[in-house]
């Protein structure tokens, strides 16, 4: 769209688009992640088909301003280079539904392809026809997108966000799976009581028993307590119905990585980092897993593409302590231990009671810097407030196995232990 602002939005059409067209049996369309990696770029066409190896290309642009969108759209033949179809559309934004169903019968029409009326139902089935609720949910997956789980303001304001939508849309789906996922981190990453979001898992699967998000969280939050089985059933289920899913493949690495199964584990948190091209905390979490199997090589390609898309995040939050913490972690991996520090240094002086900033920056100090004290002194304010699923997470997370056999790391998990005993928390989680 041109409008950072608004790239949530322009985002969440091309990705439907990408999705209609998908369903139609006679095309074969690359994936979002191939896809995205042309956005915003100024490109040959010609070589677009020849690198993808594909016969056509759909190009085009996304505005809205107020309750006006305007989308320009154009379908290029590569071999020749020419425009078989081309439209621009500028509609109210009530009708942006109606608006995607008939770009894709456009684009099949010109195709001269014969749309199967199975094919046509499944595109017009969009989870919610409320363009208040969408819009809405387009936003709080964008905050989803770019780090919730590093930040409790983020799982805030999802929790906002979709509360809202399946206000406004009850049987919205998805709105229901991307809350239920941002609850269960604010109740067992950052222990605040209320609802852990498997309700709101369950009643996402009421609505949509395919829905591969809802199976994701279920998954995660069904090994908050230990139900390890039940768990991997969930996430087998999600992987069959959408394994392009970014929040499935999430899902499924923060499983396979808290089994200590970190090459499955890898596979998944670099399929969810191709899929999402905003997404910070896949490459840090690949960092430590390629470092901990001794791939120095894979850790330093993902730590350079993580500070790439850090700095990008920061150009437009100069005062984001989450983005600067796993940018820190890929500098350190690159070598760059002093600007790592300096990093370090300004988030915490910005956000000094960002628990989870506070942590990776420990887990830089540990294993790339091998300043034990200076971890030790950042981690007494976390393990003083974390919840039982932060705390789990830190007793297998690799960044921190040179502290394993320190007294006073020792007597800082025990003295949480018995924190969270006396108060009876919930069961276990990450933190990033």
């Amino acid at each position: 769209s041109g409008d950072a602002e608004q790239e949530y939005f322009s985002d969440g059409i091309s990705e439907d688009i990408i999705t209609d067209l998908s369903k139609v049996s006679a095309l074969s369309v690359v994936a979002r992640n191939t896809a995205f990696t042309f956005k915003g770029k100024n490109v040959d066409v010609s070589q677009v088909t020849r690198q993808l190896k594909v016969s056509h290309v759909l190009e085009g642009s996304v505005r809205k301003a107020g309750g006006r969108v305007r989308i320009t759209a154009q379908l290029i033949e590569g071999s020749k280079d020419n425009h078989i179809w081309a439209e621009r559309y500028d509609r109210d934004l009530s009708d942006i539904f109606a608006l995607q169903d008939e770009i894709s019968a456009a684009i099949v029409k010109a195709l001269k392809l014969k749309l199967l009326p199975e094919e046509k139902k499944a595109i017009e089935q969009r989870g919610t026809d409320n363009v208040e609720a969408y819009n809405l949910y387009l936003m709080a997956r964008q905050s989803y997108a770019t780090g919730h789980e590093a930040d409790d303001r983020l799982a805030e304001a999802i929790v906002r966000l979709c509360s809202r939508a399946t206000e406004i849309d009850p049987s919205y789906a998805r709105a229901w799976a991307l809350l239920a996922l941002a609850q269960s981190a604010l109740r067992f990453v950052y222990g605040r009581t209320g609802n852990d979001g498997l309700a709101a898992a369950e009643r996402a699967l009421t609505l949509d028993a395919n829905l591969a998000e809802a199976h994701a969280v279920k998954a995660r939050i069904l090994s908050q307590y230990g139900r390890h089985d039940e768990a991997s059933t969930e996430i087998e289920i999600a992987l069959r119905l959408d394994p392009e899913s970014y929040e499935v493949n999430r899902a499924a690495a923060y499983l396979r990585f808290r089994q200590h199964r970190l090459e499955d584990a890898i596979r998944y948190y670099e399929k969810a980092m191709a899929l999402m091209e905003t997404d910070l905390n896949s490459g840090s979490m690949l960092v430590t897993c390629y470092t901990s199997v001794g791939n120095s090589n894979a850790a330093l390609r993902v730590a350079q593409i993580t500070l790439s898309r850090t700095e990008k995040t920061l150009a437009q939050d100069r005062n984001n302590a989450a983005a600067m913490a796993y940018g820190s972690n890929a500098l350190a991996a690159l070598g760059e231990s002093e600007r790592a520090k300096e990093w370090m240094n300004r988030a915490l002086l910005i956000d000094p009671d960002n628990m989870n900033a506070r942590y990776n920056f420990a887990c830089v100090l540990t294993r790339h810097v091998k300043d034990t004290d200076a971890a030790l002194e950042l981690l007494g304010p976390v393990f003083e407030k974390l919840a039982i699923g932060f705390l789990n997470h830190a007793k297998v997370d690799p960044d921190l196995d040179l502290l394993r056999e320190d007294p006073r790391f020792k007597a800082m998990v025990a003295a949480a232990e018995a924190r969270l005993a006396a108060a009876n928390d919930g069961g276990p989680s990450q933190a990033s």
